[in-house]
């Protein structure tokens, strides 16, 4: 029940950050879910890897580097769902701190 419930608290994150960015793209809510079902995917498996080869530049740049690999992930899911589009590199990287901020948002308002 608990990942069916980040799920949606998630894809309503992408959904509410396509309309608030102008530079994020999104045709309905059906696309959003899809994003947000790749978007965990993809974290759960590509996002421990990309972390671990990228441990120099993120001790470097004081963990800065982990919103370029965010925004990368998210360009993917991008790239992959249909009906889903990012317009640059900036705006993915913007994406990718609304979304975490609007998904820890409703997870702290629903307790999960």
């Amino acid at each position: 029940m608990y990942i069916l419930i980040q799920w949606l608290i998630n894809a309503v994150a992408v959904y509410a950050t396509a309309h608030i960015l102008d530079g994020i793209h999104i045709k309905s809510f059906g696309a959003a879910i899809l994003v947000a079902l790749v978007l965990g995917l993809v974290n759960a498996v590509v996002r421990p890897v990309f972390v671990f080869f990228s441990i120099p530049f993120i001790i470097v740049t004081l963990g800065l580097f982990l919103l370029v690999i965010n925004a990368l992930l998210l360009q993917f899911a991008a790239a992959v769902v249909n009906g889903f589009s990012i317009d640059s590199f900036g705006w993915a990287v913007a994406g990718s701190v609304v979304i975490s901020v609007i998904s820890w948002v409703l997870s702290s308002l629903l307790n999960y």
